[in-house]
């Protein structure tokens, strides 16, 4: 662990170029919860040990090779989910992967089972709004995230520059000329910058629920503010429909925004940002919904089903702060620059305004100790295989916009589309799948050159 005090002087170490990474040495770690043929490895990296787990293909005759599975965050822990059966593996549409692939996932640097991991002190004060109304508020704001930064301890170099050239390392240690990718959300940046940087030694690359790091943080905070409202919005219209709900459910959030409501797993009065930010995590995917019906409704008596869904107190939060400052820094120049840009989120976002991921990158990182190691920036592809890069037309998360300008920015690639409401494809479009999984096996995506996008569509 880095003694807090150092962790500035050694974030900003530029990284140490790994010589060849040694053969991993896996060994069984299946246990009741998980699949019956895990297996587990540590690699050691310059800085870090990244904890990996591995489900060896079933058909060992008609294996293709290792498929690298992230499933975003930043903080999400890829290990888990393959142990688990996340990230649709267990779905009959990924059978075959399964069949023809070594799935292969990893805890990134200070995330998960990895060493050291990124720990902070307390990261939410529920006093200090991310849409400060005054110069007093917006100092608050800067010297509270400054406070939580000098706090985190962890690795060297967590942004996603750095866990990019560790997934080639973990490619060297698995001894593949060339990799397959499955990433969602996050996942696809971590993807994109490894075929921008790598291209030779990538077979095929599933971009789902893409994150376009080429965009500027003013830019990316607007569209995400819109899409999250669009999601909102879809849901209250799912939730009006005959047989549903039987009322109008936007009108209660909206009641929920103005007054806030109690919370008993809280042990107080839960703010608007706080409500807004528990409803948004049950956007993402539509089997939730009816779930958020019920909190919506109960919440004016108590709202602790909303407040145990929001982020900033769970266990990711930390490495999710930690890496996403050092890949989306705050934009602001100051107060009043906030207050305009917050302005132009109230106006794209009427309801829903109080929490998108963006704003709260960009409102949580102003202050922060350590510069931004990996800013936005465009690192076209170039030289890989077709990538497949995924967008959803009702994505609350990350924007079919986001696929378009990130697909523009990938030569050869090909854009599948799906209109499924939810964040990512891979976990609420069975269509989505189907095809995700024929082009990792087969690593054309069934289109000709003159046909450069698919579409998938309910039913």
């Amino acid at each position: 662990m880095i003694p807090a005090l150092t962790l500035a002087a050694a974030l900003l170490l530029t990284p140490v170029t790994a010589p060849a990474a040694p053969a991993l040495t896996w060994h069984d770690c299946a246990t009741p919860d998980t699949a019956k043929r895990l297996q587990c490895a540590e690699l050691p990296v310059p800085g870090a040990r990244l904890r990996l787990t591995r489900l060896p293909a079933l058909d060992p005759a008609q294996r293709i090779g290792s498929l690298l599975v992230n499933p975003g965050g930043p903080g999400g822990s890829g290990a888990d989910v393959v142990g688990y059966g996340g990230l649709g593996l267990a779905t009959p549409e990924f059978a075959q992967l399964n069949q023809r692939f070594d799935i292969v996932g990893f805890d990134p640097r200070g995330v998960g089972g990895s060493s050291p991991a990124i720990e902070c002190g307390p990261m939410h004060d529920p006093a200090v709004s991310r849409f400060p109304a005054d110069d007093a508020g917006y100092e608050r704001l800067v010297a509270h995230n400054r406070e939580v930064g000098l706090t985190c301890s962890g690795p060297r170099n967590p942004d996603t520059g750095t866990v990019a050239e560790d997934v080639e390392r973990i490619r060297l240690a698995l001894g593949e000329e060339r990799i397959s990718w499955l990433g969602v959300s996050y996942g696809t940046e971590i993807g994109a910058l490894y075929a921008a940087r790598h291209p030779e030694h990538v077979r095929a690359m599933v971009l789902d629920g893409a994150v376009d790091h080429g965009l500027p943080m003013r830019r990316a905070i607007l569209d995400e503010a819109a899409a999250t409202e669009h999601g909102l919005l879809r849901f209250a219209q799912w939730c009006a429909g005959p047989g549903v709900c039987g009322d109008d459910l936007l009108a209660r959030y909206d009641d929920l925004m103005a007054h806030g409501a109690p919370s008993r797993q809280l042990g107080r009065r839960a703010t608007p940002e706080e409500l807004a930010a528990g409803v948004y995590a049950h956007l993402y995917f539509p089997q939730l919904w009816p779930r958020l019906a019920e909190a919506v409704r109960a919440a004016p008596e108590d709202a602790s089903a909303l407040t145990a869904a929001m982020p900033f107190t769970s266990p990711e939060y930390p490495a999710y702060r930690s890496v996403g400052c050092q890949d989306f820094p705050a934009p602001f120049t100051g107060p009043a620059d906030l207050r305009r840009l917050a302005d132009r989120v109230r106006q794209v976002a009427p309801h829903s305004w109080r929490y998108s991921e963006f704003w709260d990158f960009a409102t949580g990182c102003l202050g922060w100790p350590v510069p931004a190691e990996n800013p936005p920036h465009p690192e076209p592809v170039r030289g890989a295989p077709p990538i497949l890069v995924v967008g959803g037309e009702h994505d609350p998360a990350t924007p079919l916009t986001w696929a378009h300008s990130l697909s523009t920015r990938i030569h050869g690639s090909v854009l599948l589309t799906h209109d499924e409401d939810g964040h990512t494809g891979v976990y609420n479009s069975a269509c989505v799948r189907r095809h995700e999984a024929a082009y990792l096996i087969s690593g054309t995506p069934g289109t000709t050159p003159q046909t450069r996008s698919l579409p998938c569509q309910k039913g």
